[in-house]
């Protein structure tokens, strides 16, 4: 059978391939505490769900715009203009069913092949996946500890070159729980604007911080026209089995997201639409909650790595992952992750799932309570005891 050489070259997101694996082992009766997949632990409110149910007797079955329904369009860009301190109307916006779609989307639309584009390493591994499927270049652009998990400016500027036309941002970030600062931000509007950059400002976890402030490169001055704007419902509102994301972008790209949604997906449904107007304009009270545990969770978790031998563990600002330093342990990455699980019943992620700069690294997922947290802690400390 015929498959096309571009397939080999996307990749995966390793966090399902490992769900799969522990679930295989719990089918065997073992005990597995699940801390490798990105997923809040909470049901969807009420309100929203409600809100769904009502659509779906109103007749909210059938096919809708492309671009995603005007009344939830408008709501976003309310939502934004807001939130980020920028004029935007519907017109800059785009549903797509989950978020995912946009990084493809924005990268089809604005991409040739053998153009190059700049993206976090470690970083959410989509990103690189579809850089290289499509024919660019992928130049990782290296996140380490040392910066706090932030970006180096400085070696951001030494990335980009005349082959330079598309950049990648994530913050807070997937797997690092790190933020990009009010001064490093403005440094990074500057490199935008001083090279004609189109900037995927992924902000998925834009309502899930702890300390310090989101800062979204679209509220700098001349951003509106450099910067796509990815956010979505899933890790705010726990929808992730929903599938409902946006763009917020220039109107030019949005024309051409859209006929991409036309050629792919046709439409997102416009049940769930209906669901995210109320996730916007309803109560925030669950949201806030889930992140205030969110963060009792990573007090936790932090701690409780602190406390083992051989692990250093930064404390995160945003999202809901920690990424503790395992370099001085007699194992790679990859290594720790399949000893924790296969022996020890513990789910993680290696940090090179994300890019080669996540050696030495693992990734945690603190969506889980704070009695299986604690479970796996222990696990985990007899487990390097013995290595």
């Amino acid at each position: 059978m015929h498959i096309a050489d571009s397939m080999s070259r996307l990749g995966t997101e390793t966090a399902f391939e490992v769900l799969v694996r522990a679930k295989a082992l719990e089918a065997k009766g073992r005990d597995v505490v699940h801390l490798e997949i990105g997923e809040p632990d909470f049901d969807t409110p009420k309100n929203i769900r409600n809100a769904a149910k009502q659509a779906l007797d109103d007749g909210f079955t059938h096919y809708g715009p492309s671009a995603g329904l005007p009344v939830l369009r408008e709501t976003i860009a309310e939502e934004i203009s807001a939130t980020r301190g920028v004029d935007v109307g519907p017109d800059n916006v785009v549903v797509t069913p989950g978020a995912k779609p946009i990084i493809f989307f924005s990268l089809l639309a604005c991409v040739n092949p053998g153009d190059e584009v700049i993206y976090p390493n470690p970083g959410f591994p989509i990103y690189e996946s579809v850089i290289n499927w499509m024919g660019a270049k992928a130049v990782p652009l290296p996140i380490r500890e040392e910066t706090g998990f932030g970006v180096d400016v400085a070696e951001l500027a030494s990335l980009i070159t005349p082959k330079t036309k598309f950049m990648i941002l994530n913050s807070p970030a997937n797997p690092t729980g790190g933020l990009i600062d009010k001064e490093h931000m403005a440094q990074i509007a500057g490199l935008v604007k001083e090279h004609n950059l189109i900037v995927l400002a992924d902000e998925i976890y834009s309502r899930i911080i702890y300390e310090g402030e989101h800062i979204s490169l679209l509220s700098y001055p001349g951003m509106r026209e450099h910067t796509i704007l990815l956010d979505g419902f899933s890790k705010t509102y726990a929808m992730t089995g929903w599938r409902a994301g946006y763009g917020v972008m220039p109107e030019k790209i949005a024309f051409w997201v859209a006929r991409l949604m036309t050629n792919s997906n046709s439409c997102t449904s416009s049940f769930v639409q209906m669901a995210c107007v109320e996730a916007l304009k309803g109560p925030q009270d669950d949201a806030q909650a889930m992140v205030a545990e969110f963060r009792r969770r990573r007090d936790v978790i932090v701690d409780g790595l602190n406390a083992i031998e051989g692990i250093t563990c930064r404390e995160p600002l945003g999202a809901f992952y920690v990424f503790p330093n395992v370099s001085a342990l007699p194992r790679t990455s990859k290594q720790l992750e399949e000893y924790f699980l296969d022996e020890y019943g513990v789910a993680t992620l290696t940090g090179t799932s994300f890019g080669a700069h996540g050696e030495g690294y693992i990734r945690f997922s603190y969506a889980n309570s704070v009695e299986n947290i604690r479970k796996a802690l222990a696990r985990i400390a007899e487990g390097v005891s013995k290595l």
